[in-house]
């Protein structure tokens, strides 16, 4: 592989792995700030406790699944990126 190469496929890694812990960033905040604006309408305590409970599994998992897409992409870098960098040289 070359040097110019394995720049490459590190510029993209980076731009991806940035781009992905912004997504979850972005959850996060879109999930709290549905959770903290629908407060005052929820009548019931219990439906509020569910709200919230359902809300952190769905943090959690997509959370935890961003989290092993990226280490995934960092072991296998190499061959997922220079793929994709051999098909993108080849549209030009």
């Amino acid at each position: 592989m070359t040097a110019d190469l394995k720049s490459r496929i590190d510029v993209m890694y980076r731009r991806d792995r940035l781009w992905a812990y912004g997504f979850v960033l972005a959850l996060w905040g879109v999930v709290l700030l549905v959770l903290v604006s629908i407060h005052g309408h929820i009548p019931n305590p219990g439906v509020e406790v569910v709200c919230w409970v359902a809300a952190a599994v769905l943090l959690l998992f997509n959370t935890a699944s961003v989290i092993a897409m990226v280490r995934h992409y960092d072991a296998d870098r190499d061959f997922i990126y220079g793929v994709d960098i051999k098909h993108l040289d080849a549209g030009r």
